[in-house]
């Protein structure tokens, strides 16, 4: 049986004239339809698009939640497979003998300021902080939550949400977008990356479907970055200028922003990244990304000098190991829904009668079993025969919710992450691909998979080691833990320090929030426009501009629609919901790649591989 050279004839239709010029109107209609179509019904039935995005969000989770799970892992040992074995990790992106375009060194930095964003910004301190109370060993009643035990357990699921996994999730995208373009001169865009399975029937409806998908994911996931990171950009600003009206400030919680806060914060950044979009990627944004390697070494040495640097680099050390070994299950241990009936089944006789009272709080993964400062417990919260059952059935009662608390907590932690990560790969992915070029499989495996981790692990260590040390020893005394999730860090500098240096770090990390939520919105709607023109990297400036105004209605009206205490709610399930379907693209992208590897290592054998020119088709 001969061998065939593989489909390289990728054509995507593109406008010659008028507005949609050197743009796909298929790719451009469609998902401008559906995001103006969600802007309307956030807008017109703010309630309605609320409780709806939730509802189905929770359905879906009951469905799909160990699906999320299972094929994340999937993703890292997939990837794992493919650069050990000599011939696939091996095979080199580009023409044969090819040189990397970029040295290590910029190579690196660039993975570097790719690991260091708004995500890192807000969850530096809230992701150590938030796990130290509650994770899936404090969630099943192993160690009690803020405490000493509980800190090993706390940076094994910070590491898992912001390591390997998550890093793995973008190299699927990245390495599939640059493995066609540069080996057979592919567009860099969605549906290359499904030729070796589906040939021709990319050039029609199906690649539009494919793109599509990826453009939604992108906007979504581009959305709740911003988001977030509009939050604690408030959050800066209201502690430089105490202007109440920025935020909801309540006797019942620390204050967050309010939602005219939220809008009026990001009109600006959205202008100013719409701005820096029209720009290009010419001097403004170069000097936006120089401005926040330098900002965020600056924090990064506050902390090392101020903080708990010792405690840290320990926690570092430990923690590394402790994710290692558990790499495997954190990969693929997925938990589904506990109903009542499965509950009543594992609880002990005399409990029976009583399940309707003992479920809700044996199955609520944001509870505790008793004495966690922080949260209403499950003894606590027990009223007549129920909380006058015997001790050792209580606790048999609890167990016997497990599977419910994990499934809840994994659907919330977990799960979110993985759906954001997987929103935001076509946008990341696509960094890593055009700067890998000349890079062999294993190399652009290993460096985007580790190194970027590592700096995540040592932000991570160094930011929130020394929240959890402060709370720890008793200096923060609440003030930290008890500050909302995107003031945390703020809380923590003012713990640290104080005075005019202060108020100079305060004013300096609003700047870095501010120029790293311009940058990535303005690179999240050149990615988009990319892959509405097919591949092309130099797109119109006028969808630019549409676009940057699309992303800041999809954002703004999702917030209004959101209830006032949990203004990210609707972005964050419209996003979990939005990356499903691109979850499956992603799926598809590992086999088609493996097919690729596999035949193109038979087609140089045979001598009939696919000789690339060195520049991919657009």
């Amino acid at each position: 049986m001969s061998i065939k050279p593989p489909f390289t004839e990728l054509e995507i239709k593109t406008q010659p004239d008028g507005f949609y010029k050197d743009n796909s109107l298929p790719i451009a209609l469609i998902s401008k339809s559906i995001m103006v179509a969600l802007v309307i019904w956030a807008l017109v039935w703010p309630a309605n698009a609320n409780g709806t995005l939730g509802s189905l969000n929770s359905q879906l989770l009951n469905i799909f939640n160990q699906f999320y799970i299972v094929i994340v892992g999937a993703f890292a040992f997939f990837l794992l497979v493919i650069a050990i074995l000599p011939k696939t990790g091996a095979r080199v992106m580009g023409v044969p003998g090819q040189k990397p375009e970029f040295s290590n060194f910029s190579w690196f930095s660039m993975m570097f300021g790719a690991g260091l964003g708004v995500g890192l910004m807000v969850f530096a301190t809230a992701e150590p902080l938030s796990l130290w109370g509650s994770n899936p060993v404090v969630v099943a009643g192993e160690v009690p939550g803020n405490t000493e035990a509980s800190i090993q357990s706390a940076y094994r699921y910070t590491f898992a949400h912001y390591g390997f996994h998550a890093w793995a999730i973008y190299v699927v995208t990245g390495l599939s977008l640059a493995y066609y373009a540069y080996t057979r001169d592919m567009p860099l865009t969605i549906r290359s990356a499904l030729t070796p399975l589906f040939g021709k029937a990319m050039n029609g409806f199906l690649g539009h479907v494919v793109d599509v998908l990826g453009v939604v994911a992108t906007i979504l996931g581009v959305s709740v970055t911003i988001g977030f990171g509009v939050s604690q950009f408030i959050d800066g600003l209201y502690n430089i200028s105490g202007m109440g009206w920025l935020m909801n400030i309540t006797e019942d919680g620390p204050p967050t922003p309010s939602k005219v806060g939220l809008v009026a914060g990001l009109v600006m950044i959205m202008g100013l990244s719409i701005i820096s979009a029209v720009s290009g990627v010419g001097r403004g944004v170069k000097y936006l990304s120089n401005l926040n390697l330098v900002l965020s070494l600056i924090l990064l040495m506050t902390f090392v000098i101020f903080g708990s640097f010792a405690f840290a680099m320990s926690t570092y050390g430990s923690a590394f190991i402790d994710y290692i070994i558990h790499f495997v299950s954190i990969s693929f241990a997925a938990w589904g829904p506990q109903d009542i009936a499965a509950f009543t089944a594992a609880l002990p006789e005399d409990a029976k009668p009583l399940a309707d009272q003992l479920y809700g709080g044996a199955t609520n993964a944001w509870g505790a079993w008793a004495g966690s400062d922080g949260y209403e417990t499950f003894v606590s919260g027990l009223e007549g025969d129920a909380a006058a059952l015997p001790p050792e059935t209580l606790a048999a009662v609890y167990e016997a919710g497990n599977q419910g608390r994990q499934f809840g907590w994994q659907a919330g932690w977990t799960t979110f992450y993985w759906a954001w990560w997987i929103a935001f790969s076509p946008f990341v992915g696509l960094f890593l691909a055009r700067i890998s070029k000349g890079r062999t499989v294993r190399e652009f495996i290993v460096g985007c998979v580790f190194a970027p981790a590592l700096v995540c692990f040592a932000w991570m260590t160094i930011l929130g080691g020394t929240a959890i040390d402060l709370e720890l020893t008793g200096e923060a005394a609440g003030a930290i833990t008890g500050a909302s999730q995107t003031n945390q860090l703020f809380a923590t500098l003012g713990q640290m320090i104080s005075g005019g240096l202060l108020s100079a770090l305060t004013v300096m990390c609003v700047v870095l929030i501010m120029t790293f939520l311009v940058t990535s919105a303005d690179s999240g709607i050149l990615v988009m426009n990319t892959i509405m023109s097919g591949g092309s990297q130099e797109t119109g400036i006028k969808h630019r501009i549409v676009w940057g105004l699309i992303l800041t209605a999809v954002i703004g009206t999702l917030i209004l629609a959101a209830g006032e205490n949990n203004p990210m709610d609707a972005l964050k399930n419209a996003m979990i919901i939005g990356a499903l379907p691109f979850t499956m693209v992603m799926g598809l992208m590992c086999i088609a790649l493996a097919k690729a590897l596999w035949r193109d290592g038979k087609r140089e054998k045979a001598g009939v591989m696919h000789t690339p020119t060195g520049t991919p088709a657009e």
